[in-house]
């Protein structure tokens, strides 16, 4: 057993002393990662797409976004964003289904707002998957719409997600890497200029680290409440203590291992054990318990 006391940070992920294989790579650590971990994003040339947008003199005053608040729609300038009911709006437009359209949109259930959440493509439904393994406290699909001034004339564009994660607001864009065109990184950038002003953070969603994904797909099976009339959430704590076990190890230690696998897949999801999300699960894959500020119960 590796002592938990061997865990030490390398480049603000965590690294395993006396583990040569791992030692040898970053670890995204599940309990204690954040999106930015998980992630790769778009910079592109940011100053670049900046320099075409008109922020001169009371752009704030120009620019504004309408959402869609009761049953109408209000609209503000960006410099008073910040009397937005953000909680009580709705999406700026609805999601709809039809034979042969490209995109797939639906529905995701997300356990950390106790809600369905709308999406209009694959990549997006994969982003709240996270943001609900992240413990997003809200999240709202199609914010609003922005209208902003650019080099060329006006444009508009609505964002894709705007996310409450850790108590601050995170607006969020996703298009793949390969599908950004110069017209996306115009809007990209007008988006984050109308976020850094309200005090938000932003970030454009551009794929995934290795691996990532498929293991939080598969934690995410076991997202949901569930009863433990046998104790093996207690059993799987006291088997890992303060130590590091394989998850193979980790369940046959319980009286239940086929049981206990299905625990600690819940146990990882809920973050009160962590293991490395860029590295495929396996039964070698070292699983520890939870001791910081994100663990989840």
């Amino acid at each position: 057993m590796i002592k938990f006391e061997d865990r030490i940070f390398s480049g603000g992920r965590f690294c395993w002393s006396g583990y040569v294989e791992a030692a040898a790579e970053a670890v995204i650590a599940s309990d204690v990662c954040q999106l930015e971990e998980l992630v790769t994003r778009y910079e592109g040339d940011v100053g670049e797409a900046r320099g075409l947008l008109r922020l001169g003199e009371e752009w704030l005053r120009r620019w504004s976004t309408t959402w869609k608040v009761g049953g109408g729609e209000v609209s503000w300038p960006v410099r008073d964003m910040a009397g937005v009911p953000v909680r009580s709006s709705r999406p700026t437009r609805g999601f709809t289904w039809q034979r042969a359209q490209r995109h797939h949109p639906g529905l995701e259930y997300m356990v950390s707002t106790g809600r369905a959440h709308g999406f209009e493509s694959i990549a997006e439904s994969r982003l709240l998957v996270a943001l609900d393994f992240l413990g997003a406290s809200e999240v709202l699909s199609q914010p609003f719409r922005l209208d902003f001034e650019h080099a060329d004339g006006k444009s508009w564009h609505v964002p894709d997600f705007l996310a409450v994660v850790d108590g601050g607001m995170w607006l969020l864009d996703v298009r793949p890497a390969h599908l950004i065109k110069a017209s996306d990184a115009l809007k990209f950038a007008a988006s984050r200029e109308t976020a850094a002003a309200c005090g938000w953070r932003y970030s454009v969603v551009s794929g995934w680290r290795p691996h990532v994904f498929s293991v939080l797909d598969h934690l995410s099976s076991r997202r949901r409440p569930a009863r433990d009339l046998l104790g093996m959430r207690d059993q799987v704590l006291a088997a890992v203590g303060g130590g590091v076990l394989a998850f193979g190890e980790l369940a046959e230690a319980t009286s239940l291992p086929a049981v206990a696998r299905a625990h600690i897949v819940r146990l990882l999801w809920r973050r009160e054990l962590g293991v490395d999300l860029g590295r495929p699960l396996l039964d070698s894959s070292l699983v520890w318990a939870t001791t910081g500020s994100r663990r989840r119960v």
